[in-house]
């Protein structure tokens, strides 16, 4: 079928209209390439940066309303445009400045003030200025503790400067490290966790930083303490010294010792909160409620059935007891979605958890202390802190997941009844402000019937249990403030049936702490076989029973007052003493005492023999070859005791075959063939040969053709007569 294109007539002459080519076809109208607003001629920036540079030096915090009063590049501002970010917080408002003047900076603000802003601009705009590029590798290190920041702080990161063409990479624990090694070296900006970072620093040679222009620690407290001081001592020494330093944290170190690790020069001390009345966010509610240690599961339970429709987050104190409260709880069935979060959960899942527990809104996060710092979590209603915070910057991390710039918050801190007074009081200190509220028990419902049964059901989930009541023990114990944390006031029988253990699991460690202690008490030592599980009953198995005696049991006016210690003489077990320890062992034979009638000692003479080595050398070799010759002979024997059995079983078979002869050649028993014709009469001397006759070319010739056996035995029957037959039909009947 053809085609036809219709023309379309103007209706007057003159210029095209709109949408109508200059020949009168009907086409798309031209349209005029739009310009790139984010590409730049080298010219503009070099004149950018250079005005930047002079605008530095004359700016004013107090001018600065919003992101476009700050001297910053035209890529910054429309990367922060673009990410909706436009007024400026109080912590990026007083930093911010000051970091781009390239003084080291240590600032202090209330959780959810937008610090991560404040920091990566300065970052961004440092690079910028001298012109970094690819080529010039690592410019600027950002250090976090724990894996989830650092990657909010790469999305912030990706979000706000995607203009600039830095390269920026992740790199925490849990990923690729052969893939991280190999792009390393052409990364300008690298976000880190301490462990990860110096893995790479002792094993990969493409690490270089010794272009590094800026330093920044989030949450600097965090990654100077205790936990992470040996790696960042580490780090630190492998770093220049010539850099600009940024340390950020919501509750800002003032130890005069980590700043000097740090090599700062001058640092600017900025805490825009640090005068207000309270240091936690003005719209968060904090409350606090006193229950037994034996209701916390209970309370835990009533809480997340109440509040089923909202975004909620628990801390516990260790792994084990996440693990097991959300293994517990998912048997359970809650109508609520549980998340677990802890450390030693694979990377991969973390991050899925993390990314489902952003995106949802009725969701419980049960999570440790690894999710307190620095995660902006959006819109959580409530904060549930299980298991009390060591000290009040712990707590002030914990609630600050809540509301967060702005928005309103609920923080639940659950004590037991002995840590109330000191916890508060500490609180108290640190311009916390919290309310004691009260359980209501109509309100509680105990799922413990239903625990004891799954437990019963399953030994992992048994296991489980056992652990995370050992770790809750521990943790106690290893806290520092031994007058609020106190482990011998805890119930711990109570505690355990509560979790759903008929019996309580034994903790070594306290066992050992009560030994010490109890030198002098009369006790019965019991020694025990611990096999992993307790019995359902209780009891355990128990092998002997020790007697320890008091000193008060003995006669005290036998014994002198003496201030100095009585040793404990050890009975030393006996040794089996090898070649090897006679050969390195110097001997010392033949002391001998001499003595005189009396019984005193007259002379002590000592004959030292030096150990002939040579000769006990010699000595092994002869009993190495007698163990030779001893192992030669009796392979020799073995090989002659298995011929000669075998031989013996070869002439038992050959009697037996010899009787079996015998057997069959008695006359009793064998048949006799005396009675048959003779083969030669009746075959001749010409039997078995044929005469024949065959034609050929008409001459008559003779062959001799073998007869078949069934023709001779034919020709044979034949032949016999019938009373031969019958006399043989006769013997056969016999």
């Amino acid at each position: 079928m053809a085609k036809f294109k219709e023309k379309v007539k103007r209706p007057f002459k003159g210029k095209p209209s709109k949408g109508e080519k200059p020949n009168g076809k009907v086409g798309k109208p031209k349209q005029k390439p739009k310009p790139d607003r984010f590409k730049f001629s080298v010219k503009d920036e070099e004149a950018e940066i250079t005005r930047l540079s002079e605008l530095y030096s004359t700016a004013k915090v107090d001018e600065t309303s919003k992101f476009g009063d700050f001297p910053l590049s035209k890529k910054t501002v429309q990367g922060l445009a673009q990410g909706q970010y436009r007024v400026p917080t109080a912590i990026q408002r007083q930093s911010i400045l000051p970091a781009l003047q390239g003084k080291d900076i240590l600032a202090a603000a209330k959780t959810g003030s937008g610090k991560t802003l404040a920091f990566l601009i300065p970052v961004f705009e440092k690079l910028y200025t001298n012109r970094w590029t690819r080529l010039d590798g690592l410019g600027a290190l950002i250090i976090t503790p724990t894996r989830e920041l650092a990657l909010q702080i790469f999305e912030t990161v990706a979000k706000i400067g995607k203009n600039h063409d830095f390269t920026t990479g992740l790199i925490i624990g849990g990923q690729n490290l052969k893939f991280e090694k190999s792009r390393l070296h052409q990364l300008n900006i690298i976000i880190c966790t301490p462990g990860r970072l110096l893995q790479h620093m002792d094993t990969n040679p493409l690490f270089d930083c010794t272009n590094l222009k800026v330093l920044v620690l989030d949450e600097a407290d965090r990654c100077l303490d205790m936990g992470f001081q040996t790696a960042m001592n580490a780090i630190i020494e492998n770093l220049p010294t010539t850099r600009q330093t940024l340390l950020f944290s919501a509750t800002q170190t003032k130890s005069v010792k980590d700043l000097a690790r740090l090599n700062l020069t001058d640092p600017v001390y900025i805490a825009p909160h640090e005068k207000e009345e309270y240091t936690t966010p003005s719209r968060l509610q904090q409350n606090y409620v006193t229950v037994e240690l034996s209701e916390k599961l209970t309370m835990l339970w009533s809480f997340l059935k109440s509040h089923s429709k909202q975004k909620i987050i628990v801390f516990f104190a260790t792994c084990k007891q996440v693990r097991y409260h959300y293994e517990i709880f998912r048997k359970l069935r809650p109508s609520i979605l549980l998340l677990p979060l802890y450390g030693g959960m694979n990377q991969e899942k973390r991050n899925k958890i993390y990314a489902e527990f952003c995106s949802r809104s009725n969701v419980c996060l049960m999570a440790t202390d690894v999710a307190s710092r620095g995660l902006d979590f959006p819109k959580v209603n409530w904060v549930v802190q299980l298991d009390c915070p060591e000290d009040a910057t712990q707590y002030i991390h914990r609630a600050g997941r809540t509301a967060r710039l702005n928005t309103a918050g609920e923080s639940l801190l659950v004590l037991l009844p002995q840590e109330e007074e000191g916890v508060v009081a500490m609180l108290g200190r640190t311009k916390v402000p919290i309310n004691k509220i009260n359980v209501d028990p109509k309100q509680l419902f105990s799922p413990l019937v239903k625990i004891q049964s799954f437990l019963a059901q399953s030994p992992e989930l048994k296991d489980t249990a056992k652990r995370a009541f050992v770790a809750y023990v521990k943790s106690v114990a290893l806290m520092k403030d031994k007058s609020v944390f106190d482990v011998s006031k805890l119930d711990l029988d109570a505690f355990a049936k509560s979790l759903g253990l008929l019996v309580t699991p034994r903790v070594r460690f306290l066992a050992r702490k009560g030994g010490d202690k109890a030198k002098n008490v009369k006790t019965d030592v019991k020694v025990t076989v611990d096999d992993g599980d307790d019995g359902e009953d209780g009891s355990d198995d128990e092998l002997f029973t020790v007697k320890k005696k008091n000193a008060n049991d003995v006669d005290l006016d036998s014994i002198e007052e003496s201030s100095e210690e009585v040793p404990v003489e050890k009975k030393e077990s006996k040794k089996k003493l090898t070649k090897v320890k006679l050969l390195k062992k110097a001997l010392v034979t033949n002391k001998k005492i001499v003595f005189d009638d009396g019984g005193n000692t007259v002379e002590e003479v000592v004959q030292e023999e030096a150990y002939d080595i040579e000769k006990a050398r010699a000595q092994l070799r002869a009993a190495d070859a007698e163990d030779k010759e001893r192992y030669k002979n009796l392979q020799k024997a073995k090989r002659i005791a298995k011929k000669e059995k075998l031989k013996r079983k070869t002439e038992e078979d050959e009697e037996e075959q010899e009787e079996v002869d015998e057997f069959a050649s008695d006359d009793d028993h064998s048949v006799d063939l005396n009675w048959l014709p003779d083969p030669d009469k009746v075959y001749g001397n010409g039997a078995g040969e044929e005469e024949e006759e065959r034609q050929v070319d008409d001459k008559p010739v003779v062959s001799k053709k073998k007869p078949s056996k069934k023709r001779k035995i034919a020709e044979t029957l034949s032949d016999i007569t019938l009373t031969e037959a019958e006399q043989i039909a006769l013997n056969f009947l016999k």
